[in-house]
């Protein structure tokens, strides 16, 4: 959908918002053993670190990736467009979602010697949600939330034209 520079910027920091926000409430839930408002203060606070990881991983790194990777499994302007944009966000959600991980196991965990096995249940663990989150709710969004604020997509409405079924009758001058 981006065409330019500008918008693939601004539809990154959207995509990132929301997959963070999300990562971080379903996270801080899983710590605290439930989610209730007070996990929204901490999950915004978890952000302000977060997201910058978030957004430099997606945009300088996977967003470069995933398209080859996905695009040999399907082709735009070929295949439905709808099975596009599945293999692409789950194809971005395979290879974020364990970098992540591993920046959530690093900051959050203390893992020590067991890291790798912490790493590879959190994984387990946000695997499911990304995945659902990103297919069902945030992709959908963030492509509507960009459609509205580029107004990509949408071809201007032709004016009306009246039909008629049959021809008029060529006016006739009364002398």
């Amino acid at each position: 959908m981006p065409k330019t520079k500008f918008q693939e910027f601004v539809y990154g920091v959207l995509m990132t918002f929301f997959m963070v926000l999300a990562m971080e409430l379903y996270n801080t839930g899983l710590r605290t053993g439930e989610l209730t408002n007070a996990a929204l203060p901490l999950a915004l606070h978890e952000m302000t670190f977060m997201f910058p990881i978030c957004f430099v991983m997606g945009f300088c790194f996977i967003d470069r990736l995933a398209p080859k990777i996905a695009f040999r499994m399907v082709t735009p302007g070929v295949d439905n467009p709808l099975l596009v944009t599945l293999v692409r966000a789950s194809v971005t959600v395979a290879f974020m979602c364990p970098i992540m991980s591993f920046w959530a196991t690093l900051i959050f965990k203390q893992a020590g010697v067991q890291f790798i096995a912490v790493w590879l249940q959190t994984v387990a663990c946000n695997f499911p949600m990304a995945f659902f989150w990103q297919i069902f709710y945030c992709g959908p969004l963030v492509r509507w939330l960009f459609r509205t604020i580029f107004r990509v997509g949408r071809a201007p409405a032709a004016p009306a034209v009246q039909t008629h079924s049959q021809p008029r009758a060529p006016k006739q001058e009364h002398i």
